[in-house]
């Protein structure tokens, strides 16, 4: 008599807890291109001191799940997700496209109550800012920044949702304003003016803050001290000046 097969373990939920702290501010990733929510451990740590923390993943990363490939529909399925956490969200954060979903929950949860802070870490309005560099390229700098440790076993279902969040981004355009507060942190590249100005137009509240790295590079141990300190000042009120924090607008 064959063996059967071993059952397969269920995927875990779309909205991770983090950090429990019930009482607290509550902190939320959404993940970035790729799906992950790994490249914010150092963040997810430093918000953990005084927030309650979750990340939102992707689906399409287990056996069984299809990624979404428009940001319409990943923004309705998380919205509800929200409504599980301890206490309405106070701070949303997100890279690359993560910051796109983040502006987005955002804005949809300012029409019904407070506005949320919005953190976006080199996200662009537009896809077409971010340059014109090969799909199979962005697909491979993805899978090392977002899924370094992915098992080869998932490595199709980690590639499927990085094709798929490419497709979301490339059809997206961000025309939802936020009265919130704001922090963009844009990164070195020719299409920085471009990219502060869009979101410039879509919020009074925005702040910028430079960093001189990568989009790519941005959780590197030389330009995380900076990405650390933009987002301390933009919690507290209080400047934070290093080498490394770059400039400010």
């Amino acid at each position: 008599m064959p063996a059967s097969a071993p059952p397969v373990a269920p995927a875990p939920p779309l909205l991770l807890p983090l950090s429990r702290r019930p009482r607290a501010p509550q902190a939320v990733f959404v993940h970035p291109g790729g799906g992950g929510l790994s490249p914010y451990t150092p963040l997810a740590v430093r918000l953990a001191r005084h927030h309650g923390v979750s990340g939102i993943r992707a689906g399409g990363l287990f056996a069984g799940e299809r990624p979404d490939d428009d940001v319409e529909r990943m923004t309705e399925r998380y919205l509800p997700l929200l409504d599980d956490l301890p206490r309405r969200p106070e701070l949303l954060v997100g890279w690359s496209m993560g910051g796109v979903l983040a502006w987005e929950l955002g804005a949809r949860l300012s029409a019904t109550g407070p506005a949320p802070a919005v953190v976006l870490i080199d996200s662009f309005t537009r896809r077409d800012e971010f340059g014109t560099a090969h799909r199979a390229a962005v697909v491979e700098r993805i899978m090392r920044s977002v899924h370094a440790r992915v098992a080869p076993r998932d490595r199709r279902w980690a590639e499927a949702t990085a094709h798929a969040h490419i497709t979301a981004s490339g059809r997206h355009r961000v025309t939802s304003t936020h009265p919130g507060p704001a922090l963009l942190m844009a990164c070195a590249s020719p299409h920085r003016r471009t990219q502060v100005e869009n979101w410039t137009r879509l919020s009074r509240r925005l702040r910028v803050r430079e960093l001189e790295c990568g989009h790519f590079d941005v959780f590197d141990r030389k330009a995380l001290p900076a990405v650390l300190a933009h987002l301390d000042e933009f919690l507290t009120g209080e400047p934070t000046r290093s080498p490394k924090t770059g400039g400010k607008r």
